[in-house]
Protein backbone atom coordinates (compact mmCIF):
# COMPACT_ATOMS: atom_id res chain seq x y z
CA UNK A 1 0.00 0.00 0.00
CA UNK A 2 1.40 3.42 -0.94
CA UNK A 3 1.99 6.25 1.51
CA UNK A 4 -0.74 8.32 -0.14
CA UNK A 5 -3.22 5.47 0.21
CA UNK A 6 -2.33 5.17 3.89
CA UNK A 7 -3.04 8.88 4.40
CA UNK A 8 -6.30 8.72 2.48
CA UNK A 9 -7.42 5.83 4.65
CA UNK A 10 -7.14 7.90 7.84
CA UNK A 11 -10.33 9.38 9.23
CA UNK A 12 -10.35 13.21 9.10
CA UNK A 13 -9.88 13.69 12.85
CA UNK A 14 -6.81 11.47 12.93
CA UNK A 15 -5.30 13.13 9.87
CA UNK A 16 -5.91 16.62 11.30
CA UNK A 17 -4.14 15.65 14.54
CA UNK A 18 -1.28 14.15 12.55
CA UNK A 19 -0.90 17.27 10.39
CA UNK A 20 -0.99 19.63 13.38
CA UNK A 21 1.70 17.68 15.18
CA UNK A 22 3.91 17.51 12.08
CA UNK A 23 3.50 21.22 11.31
CA UNK A 24 4.25 22.21 14.92
CA UNK A 25 7.47 20.20 14.77
CA UNK A 26 8.45 21.93 11.53
CA UNK A 27 7.60 25.34 13.05
CA UNK A 28 9.84 24.62 16.02
CA UNK A 29 12.76 23.53 13.85
CA UNK A 30 12.34 26.51 11.50
CA UNK A 31 11.67 29.36 13.93
CA UNK A 32 13.50 28.26 17.08
CA UNK A 33 16.31 25.93 15.96
CA UNK A 34 16.87 27.54 12.52
CA UNK A 35 17.24 23.99 11.20
CA UNK A 36 14.27 23.06 8.97
CA UNK A 37 13.99 19.53 7.63
CA UNK A 38 11.49 20.16 4.80
CA UNK A 39 11.33 22.61 1.91
CA UNK A 40 9.01 25.62 1.96
CA UNK A 41 6.92 23.98 -0.76
CA UNK A 42 6.46 20.79 1.28
CA UNK A 43 5.56 22.81 4.38
CA UNK A 44 3.03 24.86 2.40
CA UNK A 45 1.48 21.64 1.08
CA UNK A 46 0.93 20.40 4.65
CA UNK A 47 -0.68 23.70 5.63
CA UNK A 48 -2.97 23.66 2.58
CA UNK A 49 -4.10 20.12 3.40
CA UNK A 50 -4.82 21.08 7.01
CA UNK A 51 -6.74 24.21 6.00
CA UNK A 52 -8.80 22.18 3.51
CA UNK A 53 -9.71 19.58 6.14
CA UNK A 54 -10.64 22.25 8.70
CA UNK A 55 -12.81 23.97 6.09
CA UNK A 56 -14.55 20.71 5.15
CA UNK A 57 -14.99 19.62 8.78
CA UNK A 58 -15.56 22.81 10.87
CA UNK A 59 -16.09 20.75 14.01
CA UNK A 60 -12.38 19.84 13.89
CA UNK A 61 -11.19 23.45 14.08
CA UNK A 62 -9.29 24.47 17.21
CA UNK A 63 -7.92 27.75 18.56
CA UNK A 64 -4.44 26.23 18.94
CA UNK A 65 -4.26 24.95 15.36
CA UNK A 66 -1.20 26.09 13.35
CA UNK A 67 -3.64 27.59 10.82
CA UNK A 68 -4.77 30.08 13.49
CA UNK A 69 -1.27 31.41 14.10
CA UNK A 70 0.83 33.91 12.18
CA UNK A 71 4.35 32.64 12.85
CA UNK A 72 6.69 30.68 15.07
CA UNK A 73 7.63 30.68 18.70
CA UNK A 74 9.89 33.12 20.49
CA UNK A 75 13.18 31.43 21.26
CA UNK A 76 15.04 31.34 24.55
CA UNK A 77 17.82 33.75 25.41
CA UNK A 78 16.25 37.01 24.23
CA UNK A 79 13.83 39.44 25.79
CA UNK A 80 10.37 39.31 24.21
CA UNK A 81 9.28 42.32 22.19
CA UNK A 82 5.55 42.80 21.58
CA UNK A 83 4.85 44.37 18.20
CA UNK A 84 2.73 47.54 18.49
CA UNK A 85 1.12 46.49 15.18
CA UNK A 86 0.93 42.72 14.39
CA UNK A 87 3.63 41.61 11.98
CA UNK A 88 1.79 39.15 9.75
CA UNK A 89 3.34 36.80 7.22
CA UNK A 90 2.83 37.02 3.47
CA UNK A 91 0.18 34.85 1.83
CA UNK A 92 1.09 32.50 -1.01
CA UNK A 93 -0.42 31.90 -4.44
CA UNK A 94 0.59 28.75 -6.32
CA UNK A 95 -1.29 29.26 -9.60
CA UNK A 96 -2.66 31.97 -11.87
CA UNK A 97 -6.14 30.99 -10.68
CA UNK A 98 -5.22 31.71 -7.04
CA UNK A 99 -3.67 35.03 -8.07
CA UNK A 100 -6.83 35.95 -10.01
CA UNK A 101 -8.95 35.07 -6.96
CA UNK A 102 -6.79 37.33 -4.78
CA UNK A 103 -7.16 40.16 -7.29
CA UNK A 104 -10.93 39.75 -7.29
CA UNK A 105 -11.01 39.99 -3.49
CA UNK A 106 -8.96 43.20 -3.70
CA UNK A 107 -11.37 44.65 -6.27
CA UNK A 108 -14.35 43.77 -4.08
CA UNK A 109 -12.72 45.59 -1.16
CA UNK A 110 -11.77 48.80 -2.98
CA UNK A 111 -14.79 49.08 -5.28
CA UNK A 112 -14.28 51.61 -8.06
CA UNK A 113 -10.80 52.66 -6.86
CA UNK A 114 -8.13 52.05 -9.52
CA UNK A 115 -5.73 49.32 -8.39
CA UNK A 116 -2.00 49.64 -9.07
CA UNK A 117 0.73 47.17 -8.12
CA UNK A 118 4.29 47.09 -6.82
CA UNK A 119 6.27 43.96 -7.71
CA UNK A 120 9.44 42.98 -5.89
CA UNK A 121 11.30 39.75 -5.03
CA UNK A 122 10.66 37.87 -1.80
CA UNK A 123 14.03 37.64 -0.05
CA UNK A 124 14.62 34.50 2.01
CA UNK A 125 16.07 35.55 5.35
CA UNK A 126 14.66 36.67 8.69
CA UNK A 127 11.91 39.29 8.95
CA UNK A 128 12.69 42.12 11.34
CA UNK A 129 11.05 45.30 12.66
CA UNK A 130 13.17 48.41 13.28
CA UNK A 131 11.80 51.21 15.48
CA UNK A 132 13.13 54.77 15.14
CA UNK A 133 12.28 57.62 17.50
CA UNK A 134 13.06 61.16 16.32
CA UNK A 135 15.31 59.56 13.72
CA UNK A 136 17.35 57.38 16.09
CA UNK A 137 17.32 53.56 15.97
CA UNK A 138 15.99 52.39 19.35
CA UNK A 139 14.65 48.82 19.08
CA UNK A 140 14.99 45.95 16.62
CA UNK A 141 13.02 42.72 16.84
CA UNK A 142 12.37 39.51 14.94
CA UNK A 143 8.86 38.72 13.70
CA UNK A 144 8.48 35.76 16.08
CA UNK A 145 4.85 34.68 16.12
CA UNK A 146 3.69 37.96 14.59
CA UNK A 147 2.40 39.29 17.90
CA UNK A 148 5.60 38.95 19.89
CA UNK A 149 9.18 38.64 18.67
CA UNK A 150 12.69 38.71 20.10
CA UNK A 151 14.56 41.89 20.97
CA UNK A 152 17.79 41.54 18.95
CA UNK A 153 18.69 45.24 18.92
CA UNK A 154 22.36 44.70 19.84
CA UNK A 155 22.81 42.21 17.00
CA UNK A 156 21.02 44.39 14.46
CA UNK A 157 23.33 47.31 15.28
CA UNK A 158 26.17 45.21 13.81
CA UNK A 159 24.44 44.99 10.39
CA UNK A 160 26.05 47.82 8.43
CA UNK A 161 23.10 48.38 6.11
CA UNK A 162 20.81 49.29 9.03
CA UNK A 163 21.19 53.06 9.67
CA UNK A 164 21.72 54.19 13.27
CA UNK A 165 20.00 57.45 12.33
CA UNK A 166 17.56 58.29 9.56
CA UNK A 167 18.71 60.62 6.80
CA UNK A 168 16.84 63.33 4.92
CA UNK A 169 14.46 66.11 5.90
CA UNK A 170 11.20 64.16 6.30
CA UNK A 171 11.83 62.31 9.56
CA UNK A 172 8.79 61.27 11.62
CA UNK A 173 8.64 61.31 15.42
CA UNK A 174 8.25 57.54 15.45
CA UNK A 175 8.31 54.92 12.71
CA UNK A 176 8.70 51.17 12.37
CA UNK A 177 10.51 49.97 9.25
CA UNK A 178 10.15 46.31 8.33
CA UNK A 179 12.63 44.36 6.29
CA UNK A 180 14.47 41.13 5.71
CA UNK A 181 17.97 40.43 7.01
CA UNK A 182 19.56 37.98 4.59
CA UNK A 183 22.90 36.44 3.70
CA UNK A 184 24.04 36.90 0.07
CA UNK A 185 24.89 33.63 -1.69
CA UNK A 186 28.56 34.55 -2.18
CA UNK A 187 28.84 35.51 1.48
CA UNK A 188 27.24 32.19 2.42
CA UNK A 189 29.71 30.27 0.25
CA UNK A 190 32.72 32.11 1.70
CA UNK A 191 31.44 31.55 5.24
CA UNK A 192 31.11 27.81 4.64
CA UNK A 193 34.59 27.70 3.06
CA UNK A 194 36.03 29.32 6.17
CA UNK A 195 34.12 26.96 8.45
CA UNK A 196 35.36 23.97 6.47
CA UNK A 197 38.95 25.16 6.88
CA UNK A 198 38.33 25.48 10.62
CA UNK A 199 36.80 22.01 10.82
CA UNK A 200 33.40 23.41 11.87
CA UNK A 201 30.04 22.09 10.66
CA UNK A 202 28.69 23.71 7.49
CA UNK A 203 25.50 25.76 7.31
CA UNK A 204 22.65 24.22 5.31
CA UNK A 205 21.53 27.27 3.32
CA UNK A 206 21.68 31.10 3.32
CA UNK A 207 18.31 31.50 5.05
CA UNK A 208 19.30 29.37 8.05
CA UNK A 209 22.67 31.11 8.15
CA UNK A 210 21.06 34.55 8.29
CA UNK A 211 18.55 33.57 10.96
CA UNK A 212 21.14 31.79 13.07
CA UNK A 213 23.60 34.68 12.75
CA UNK A 214 21.06 37.25 13.87
CA UNK A 215 19.96 35.20 16.87
CA UNK A 216 23.41 34.76 18.40
CA UNK A 217 23.67 35.67 22.07
CA UNK A 218 27.05 37.31 21.36
CA UNK A 219 26.71 40.30 18.97
CA UNK A 220 30.39 39.90 17.98
CA UNK A 221 29.49 36.62 16.28
CA UNK A 222 26.77 38.43 14.33
CA UNK A 223 29.23 41.19 13.39
CA UNK A 224 31.51 38.64 11.68
CA UNK A 225 28.73 37.27 9.46
CA UNK A 226 28.09 38.71 5.95
CA UNK A 227 24.54 39.96 6.52
CA UNK A 228 22.55 42.37 4.35
CA UNK A 229 19.15 44.05 4.54
CA UNK A 230 16.29 44.94 2.23
CA UNK A 231 13.58 47.18 3.69
CA UNK A 232 10.17 46.41 2.23
CA UNK A 233 7.40 48.08 4.28
CA UNK A 234 6.47 50.54 7.00
CA UNK A 235 4.61 48.98 9.91
CA UNK A 236 3.38 52.28 11.34
CA UNK A 237 4.39 55.93 11.35
CA UNK A 238 3.43 58.93 13.49
CA UNK A 239 2.75 62.33 11.95
CA UNK A 240 3.07 61.35 8.31
CA UNK A 241 0.60 60.04 5.73
CA UNK A 242 1.82 57.37 3.30
CA UNK A 243 -0.41 56.90 0.27
CA UNK A 244 1.14 53.86 -1.42
CA UNK A 245 3.67 51.07 -1.20
CA UNK A 246 5.76 52.75 -3.90
CA UNK A 247 5.89 55.94 -1.86
CA UNK A 248 6.93 53.87 1.18
CA UNK A 249 9.82 52.31 -0.77
CA UNK A 250 11.05 55.71 -1.95
CA UNK A 251 10.75 57.15 1.55
CA UNK A 252 12.73 54.29 3.10
CA UNK A 253 15.44 54.77 0.48
CA UNK A 254 15.53 58.48 1.35
CA UNK A 255 15.96 57.56 5.03
CA UNK A 256 19.02 55.46 4.16
CA UNK A 257 17.63 51.93 3.85
CA UNK A 258 18.48 49.64 0.95
CA UNK A 259 15.35 48.64 -0.97
CA UNK A 260 15.39 46.05 -3.70
CA UNK A 261 16.70 47.72 -6.90
CA UNK A 262 14.53 45.67 -9.25
CA UNK A 263 11.22 46.53 -7.54
CA UNK A 264 8.88 48.11 -10.07
CA UNK A 265 5.37 49.41 -10.54
CA UNK A 266 2.69 47.79 -12.71
CA UNK A 267 -0.55 49.35 -13.88
CA UNK A 268 -2.48 46.08 -14.21
CA UNK A 269 -2.36 42.46 -13.10
CA UNK A 270 -1.43 41.38 -16.64
CA UNK A 271 1.48 43.81 -16.67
Amino acid sequence: MSASTDLNALDPSTRVDQLRHEIEQHNYRYHVLDAPTVSDADYDALMRELRALEAEYPELRAEDSPTMRVGGQVGRGFRPRRHPVPMLSLANAFSHQELDSWYQRVQNLVGSTVVRFVVEPKIDGLAIALTYENGDFTVGATRGNGIEGEDVTANLRTVKEIPDRLQGNRIPARVEVRGEVYMPIKGFEHLNERRAEEGASLFANPRNSAAGSLRQLDPEVTRQRPLGLFAYSIGYVDGMRIESQWQALQLMREWGFPVNPIAQRAASLDE
